[in-house]
């Protein structure tokens, strides 16, 4: 689908974004399942630091700015539903990603045993699954009602309270 506004093309970039980092961290980790102990510098270890970043600048920002700014425009525009399902999503996604972050930031140290890397491990390959869920159902519905309840003049201020975030 062709977005039209500012802002739902530029969730639209950081989902593509999203996605495409969360696929290379679910073909790292599933080309090398059994390895242990992980090596800090090769491209899976690599890329857990990259996603460990990247999701919590997603909860922060990308979740934060959505939950005050655009879910309640879907209440008010007659898609609650869509809103509170995808509010309780963030609920959960924000829930592993602490985790994820406290487990990725001891695989970084060297202090995670086999089974915290075997437990580190199956939370990303979670996150992916509840990513990828995610995205695709703010991509088939938040964005289109946006499309459709969001005028000009609101984009323009929506983007820029994105953009100063």
């Amino acid at each position: 689908m062709e977005f039209n506004l500012n802002i739902t093309r530029r969730l639209h970039e950081e989902h593509a974004a999203t996605l495409a980092l969360w696929s290379r961290l679910e073909q790292l980790l599933t080309a090398r399942a059994s390895q242990w102990p992980p090596d800090p510098e090769d491209a899976a270890s690599s890329c857990l630091r990259e996603c460990a970043g990247a999701l919590a600048h997603d909860v922060a920002q990308h979740f934060a700015f959505e939950e005050a700014h655009l879910f309640p425009r879907l209440e008010e525009g007659g898609e609650g539903d869509i809103a509170q399902l995808l509010a309780e999503e963030h609920a959960v996604i924000r829930d592993a990603a602490g985790r994820f972050a406290e487990l990725q930031a001891l695989a970084a140290r060297g202090a995670l045993d086999e089974a915290g890397w075997r437990g580190l491990r199956t939370l990303a390959l979670e996150l992916v699954e509840r990513l990828v869920s995610h995205v695709q159902k703010e991509e088939m519905s938040l964005l289109p009602a946006l499309e459709d309840l969001v005028g000009e003049e609101d984009d323009r201020a929506l983007i820029t309270e994105y953009s100063m975030n």
